[in-house]
């Protein structure tokens, strides 16, 4: 999942953090067999919108790193970090960024 935001409400008395979170699908059944990881992309409606939700923020169990599935073609330099998963359409989830993403994801393979 992308967070797309925070907020938070309050009802009887109670604050509840939240987010706005837009979801990922797997691309295939297995991971990559070039580089050993997942490939990603954005999730759709059954009316082919993104799909999106608010969740409550505890839900949130570890965040992930998603890479570009970058072409053969060069990317243009107005390009910034911040317009990635805006700019790509499908993302290698990085199980090497730290040892409880690699332990997370490797239960994956068994």
């Amino acid at each position: 999942m992308c967070i797309l935001g925070f907020f938070s409400f309050i009802s009887q008395s109670k604050c509840y953090p939240c987010t706005v979170v837009q979801w990922f699908d797997c691309v295939r059944d297995d991971p990559d067999l070039d580089m050993g990881m997942w490939i990603v992309c954005p999730a759709l409606t059954a009316n082919h919108h993104l799909a999106t939700a608010v969740i409550h923020v505890d839900t949130i169990y570890h965040a992930a790193h998603l890479i570009p599935l970058y072409g053969t073609h060069p990317i243009p330099r107005t390009i910034k970090p911040h317009h990635s998963y805006n700019a790509f359409t499908t993302f290698y989830m990085n199980r090497f960024i730290d040892h409880h993403a690699f332990s997370l994801l490797s239960d994956l393979y068994l």
